[in-house]
């Protein structure tokens, strides 16, 4: 009998007389795909729909009995936060309920090369294994749960900085005859990035001059410099490589970065050496998800996308069409006073709203305005929250810490959080995709942006709250139509049903 009716079959009566299983219409699709995956050795993309970052995870049994059934090792890269309830409490019940024994391992080192239990990893220490000392992987199935940030995660990594200390090892390293030498090179340097035209990431590409002084600084030095210097030496001699600086103004300090552009050139090779099954939340509109494949050098997978439950996870959607368009001088005064609105039809029943402004300016200028109006209720980017607050936050903010703040009943969010040509990071790799002569707004910035918004949302779908967007292109562009198809299950309401939401939410 194989592994996929083993699992079926196990699963379909487990869902029958355990009745603390949390229930998900798509268990056994799932448990079936992933024990397929583990007999063929084929690695398998799924796209659950269920926010992977929340501690919950409905699908999380679906590739746990297959892993727990499966005769050789498996690795499970798994966020940190939810590794000890994995290891003490959800594995050893399902192992009680299969009558296996398989045994648990959890560390960021590998096991023992004859292991053939579980190794619980984290995927950011996974990764770095890959990237950096693959040889102690071992080439068994790997399972990684949560890769929606899997990108983001891999460019982290393969960035490097060189910050206030590192000029300090980098002096420190040569003779002391060359010290005031080294201090004007860096002197110049910041002299040079300070006069750039103000942005609002405080982010800028090097230019040729820059390089110039950083080829200064390299024929200055007389002894062998700092590891950190050697490595930002060797990706300088690669033309692909991202060369940005990070600009402090408060601190009068600066930072040096330099990353892949493409990431597939590293990440590719990881997927030829074991098969890997991808699991998401949400990454594309589509279950063969082209784009996101691309971005992480994924070739030919079996990919599935799973709907969300129409009546479990569908929110109310409130899109004002009279709003200005984002990029006009009307908007910020009338998105204002839309959201004061908003405010004033849940003052009979103070609840948790949510307004994310990635604007940092209008985050300020918004916060302040509330404040005067709703006093301490109105925190921006805090933590120590309660129901009765208004957070005013940006979405990166808001992504890391979803899950320890309360559920809102309305979210308000002034733009949809498609990254921005302004960020010089954003603008180069636009031109990467442009000189591949791809569609650099399909294949990057829209599903960047969809992918920000569908986990932003998640939490409303649990309360079925209320989703309030403020971004008229969802109207007014093409591509509004695949920003409505990416929210659903949900239900656009108007002005009239707004009101009587509030209201009724209020009681």
């Amino acid at each position: 009998m194989s592994i996929e009716v083993t699992t079926h079959n196990i699963l379909r009566d487990l869902l029958r007389h355990q009745p603390g299983i949390v229930n998900w219409n798509h268990h056994l699709t799932m448990a079936r795909l992933v024990a397929r995956a583990f007999r063929l050795s084929k690695s398998s993309l799924i796209q659950t729909g269920i926010a992977t970052h929340r501690l919950e995870g409905k699908y999380r049994l679906s590739y746990l009995i297959p892993a727990l059934l499966w005769h050789e090792s498996v690795t499970i890269a798994i966020p940190s936060a939810f590794q000890d309830r994995l290891i003490t409490a959800e594995l050893p019940q399902l192992q009680q309920w299969l009558g296996t024994s398989k045994q648990v391992y959890g560390g960021d080192t590998p096991p023992v090369s004859d292991f053939n239990g579980l190794w619980i990893i984290d995927p950011q220490s996974w990764l770095q294994l890959q990237l950096d000392r693959s040889e102690l992987l071992p080439s068994n199935p790997v399972i990684l749960d949560g890769a929606d940030d899997l990108e983001n995660c891999a460019q982290a990594l393969l960035t490097i900085r060189l910050n206030a200390e590192d000029w300090d090892s980098l002096r420190l390293s040569q003779p002391s005859a060359i010290w005031e030498q080294i201090v004007e090179l860096k002197i110049q340097l910041m002299a040079a990035l300070w006069q750039r035209p103000l942005n609002p990431y405080n982010c800028y590409l090097l230019d040729d001059a820059d390089r110039s002084l950083i080829e200064s600084l390299k024929q200055l030095l007389i002894f062998r410099v700092p590891p950190n210097w050697q490595n930002f030496d060797r990706e300088l001699s690669h033309i692909d490589r991202l060369v940005w600086a990070q600009i402090d103004r408060t601190r009068g300090t600066f930072t040096l970065a330099i990353t892949p552009t493409d990431l597939v050139a590293e990440l590719a090779p990881i997927w030829e050496r074991q098969p890997s099954i991808l699991i998401t939340s949400a990454v594309d509109l589509t279950a063969k998800a082209i784009g996101y494949r691309q971005e992480l050098g994924l070739s030919e997978v079996t990919s599935i996308k799973f709907p969300l439950d129409l009546q479990k996870d569908s929110l109310k959607l409130y899109i004002p069409r009279w709003m200005p368009m984002p990029n006009t001088s009307k908007f910020q005064v009338v998105l204002v006073d839309e959201i004061k609105h908003l405010l004033y039809l849940t003052n009979s029943s103070p609840k948790f709203v949510v307004i994310l402004i990635q604007d940092t300016p209008l985050q300020a200028q918004l916060a302040a305005i509330l404040a005067a109006e709703w006093g301490t209720r109105v925190q921006v980017e805090q933590t120590d929250l309660n129901e009765a607050n208004i957070l005013v936050s940006g979405w990166e903010f808001w992504r890391q810490q979803q899950d320890n703040l309360p559920t809102p009943e309305l979210m308000i969010i002034a733009t949809l959080p498609i990254p921005s040509l302004e960020d010089p990071l954003v603008a180069a790799k636009v031109g990467f995709y442009k000189q591949q002569r791809q569609d650099w707004f399909r294949l990057y910035l829209l599903p960047t942006g969809l992918r920000i918004l569908h986990r932003a949302i998640a939490p409303m779908r649990s309360s079925q709250g209320i989703v309030a967007i403020f971004d008229n292109r969802i109207d007014r562009r093409i591509y509004g139509q695949q920003v409505l198809a990416s929210l659903n299950p949900m239900v656009r309401i108007n002005y009239s049903d707004l009101v009587r939401s509030i209201a009724f939410t209020s009681l």
